[in-house]
């Protein structure tokens, strides 16, 4: 029977990118059903004081966010998850980032999704859209609480945790070993924190 893998991403992080990467590589070793959802960094850090050239990168992360909701509640999570891939390689492997808006559009076009669907991008606090993004953020916050940020990664029992935090994707059965002590970790209920000081940037390979 297949396992369901529900990870929270942030369309704008670079890490919850790269583990939805190794999720999907997983899939060709393990028998697994991946969901991706949104969790909002936006939304988790509002209020809180920040360096200003982060500040100025978060404050801009409603739109893609927005856009996923959109997609999942019109769509489906497996057209988000089709756009989110064309996101990703467009705005995180690509380094199209001066523009957040235009890799949107372009990721619905990859994605083969309904070019209105970008009318979502715009922030508009409360309304329907601020709304279900800010339920669908509680959900993960619910599991992990407020002192994490993206990724978050549920099997559907057990613990939820922030992570895994990875860089390069695992690939082949390495992503598969990975897979597995995940689920173990989150038989643990006791089970709360691996980690360790991260070298380098991002290895987008």
């Amino acid at each position: 029977m297949s396992r369901p893998v529900e990870l929270f991403v942030d369309p704008a992080c670079p890490y919850a990118w790269m583990t939805s990467r190794w999720l999907h590589h997983a899939t060709e070793v393990r028998d697994v059903s991946p969901t991706f959802s949104v969790m909002s960094l936006a939304v988790l850090n509002e209020g809180r004081e920040l360096e200003p050239g982060y500040r100025a990168s978060i404050d801009q992360a409603w739109g893609a966010a927005r856009v996923a909701i959109a997609i999942t509640q019109q769509q489906g999570p497996e057209a988000f998850s089709r756009w989110y891939t064309a996101w990703g390689e467009h705005y995180h492997v690509g380094g199209n980032k001066d523009d957040r808006r235009a890799a949107a559009v372009h990721a619905l076009e990859v994605a083969e999704l309904p070019a209105e669907l970008i009318d979502a991008y715009e922030n508009v606090p409360g309304d329907a859209l601020d709304t279900a993004l800010r339920a669908s953020h509680q959900r993960a916050v619910d599991m992990v609480g407020t002192d994490v940020g993206t990724p978050v990664i549920s099997f559907g029992e057990g613990t939820a945790y922030f992570g895994p935090v990875i860089s390069p994707a695992p690939r082949g059965e390495d992503a598969g070993r990975l897979l597995d002590g995940m689920q173990a970790l989150a038989s643990v209920p006791g089970f709360y924190e691996v980690k360790r000081s991260r070298t380098g940037g991002v290895d987008l390979s």
